[in-house]
């Protein structure tokens, strides 16, 4: 499954809420000052674990068997209609049950024929804040 990599690597420290949020920066670029793996803060962070949630599939964590959203089981299937509202139904239900710190506002799924795959857009609201975010991955089969 391949997605972008984009959002993994900028970073933004928010001054909407009073909490900052951090994670490690996936790409394991190295931090300068401190000579350790660069971290990404506040909306990036999130950002990361929602995507990390959707592209997880269930029993790929140790000692977590149900995180994730198992979208691999439908990436072979013809997209139809049902299917789409199923993929959508499994992002949803994921980031509630994972996610703590977001509440889902909507989840788009679109098939996309020509790059093989499905288009993935979550908008969702920081608990705390007001402004929407928006996320977008791109799910695709790999063989």
């Amino acid at each position: 499954m391949a997605y972008s990599n984009y959002d993994a690597t900028t970073t933004n420290k928010s001054k909407r809420s009073n909490r900052i949020y951090s994670d490690l920066n996936l790409s394991f670029t190295k931090n300068p000052a401190t000579k350790d793996v660069a971290k990404v803060f506040d909306i990036q962070a999130i950002k990361r674990a929602v995507k990390n949630i959707i592209l997880t599939n269930k029993y790929e964590r140790p000692f977590n068997p149900d995180f994730g959203a198992s979208l691999r089981d439908y990436l072979f299937e013809n997209l139809t209609p049902p299917i789409l509202i199923k993929i959508k139904d499994r992002v949803v239900t994921a980031i509630e049950d994972f996610e703590p710190r977001v509440q889902v506002e909507d989840v788009i799924v679109r098939e996309d024929f020509d790059g093989n795959g499905v288009n993935i857009t979550v908008s969702f609201l920081v608990i705390g804040t007001s402004e929407p975010i928006t996320l977008t991955t791109f799910l695709q089969r790999v063989r």
